[in-house]
């Protein structure tokens, strides 16, 4: 079976442009993305953080549902604890409504942010310990399920009804989403790019292991996963630069949007050296077919038919040609 590819985008912001353009440049990537002939466009949910400025998924989910066709537009995700499950499913419901039988709902526990802004989202200090009751309930109103007897939702409604509804999915890094997906029986996508690949096929193997039919009759799932590519491998290692520097200043709290590739290499410690040669060694970067041969070899050992790719880049005209170049190394079919 042909290895289908995915689109996760952040909407990362870049010096010299503002962070609205950081927007519309994700609603334009996931024009570009279907037109490639792209699986599914996922956004992210990201709050008061200066680099990732993609803060409410379902409304950049909303502009790409009015200006694709066939695409699956997702959240990948919508931080549940910080909501109300009821409110999430309206507004799930709204866009399955503007994009029937495209809208995937995935859903994760991270805050997405600092905890202090965690908090000004959602006062509760435990609410992250509610998520399963979180996701059983948006599962109910999403499907129109009746909740248990004595629950306060019993007998409403999440409108608009119609003929599709969204596609729920747990989102994780960590064998803690991997159990829950399985329990529940719901597709899971694990953060490759978050953990550099750091417990991704031993959360695979539990979810697979401990799956139970729910959502889905059978183990659903997908990685997320960073990659670039570019016209030649010595151009590919120079846009690299932009997401290495990013990276680097990010263990020691540094964060600020994304610099060009020309002013993103400095002198590092010995420290911050060892870390960026290991993020070189596992970096996905180079030309399209080197980068999928990869992908490839990933999917392969981690039993995938289906990948989600990131990329950052400062240019949003290398971050499109990057998506062309993997689009036309696997083979996928343009619309």
């Amino acid at each position: 079976m042909p290895l289908r590819l995915s689109v996760l985008d952040q909407s990362v912001a870049g010096v010299g442009r503002g962070q609205d353009a950081s927007i519309r440049n994700t609603v334009a990537l996931a024009e570009h993305c279907e037109r490639l002939g792209y699986e599914r466009f996922w956004v992210s949910e990201h709050h008061s953080l200066p680099t990732i400025v993609g803060t409410a998924p379902e409304i950049l989910m909303a502009a790409i549902a009015a200006r694709t066709a066939h695409i699956r537009i997702g959240s990948a995700g919508v931080m549940l604890p910080h909501y109300s499950p009821f409110k999430v499913a309206e507004q799930f419901r709204v866009l399955d409504a503007l994009a029937p039988g495209r809208i995937d709902l995935g859903v994760g526990r991270a805050p997405g942010s600092d905890h202090r802004t965690a908090r000004l989202l959602n006062p509760d200090p435990r609410s992250a310990e509610q998520f399963p009751q979180q996701v059983r309930e948006l599962h109910a109103w999403v499907s129109g399920a009746p909740m248990p007897e004595g629950h306060a939702g019993q007998g409403i409604q999440a409108l608009p009804r119609a003929g599709t509804q969204p596609q729920l999915w747990m989102l994780g890094s960590s064998g803690y989403g991997a159990q829950l997906a399985a329990h529940f029986g719901m597709p899971y996508a694990f953060a490759h790019f978050i953990t550099d690949g750091e417990g991704c096929a031993e959360a695979l193997q539990l979810y697979r292991h401990m799956f139970q039919s729910g959502l889905v009759d059978k183990p659903q799932a997908t990685v997320c996963v960073w990659a670039l590519a570019a016209d030649s491998e010595e151009e590919a290692w120079r846009l690299f630069a932009s997401r290495e520097r990013a990276r680097v200043d990010r263990q020691t709290g540094r964060f600020g949007p994304l610099l060009p590739p020309e002013d993103a290499v400095r002198d590092y410690s010995p420290a911050e050296e060892a870390y960026r040669q290991g993020l070189r060694r596992k970096a996905m970067v180079g030309t399209g077919e080197q980068v999928m041969e990869r992908l490839r070899a990933l999917a392969g050992e981690l039993e995938l038919d289906e990948l989600v790719v990131i990329t950052w880049t400062w240019d949003p005209a290398a971050q499109r040609r990057s998506y062309e170049l993997l689009a036309a190394a696997a083979g996928l079919q343009p619309r």
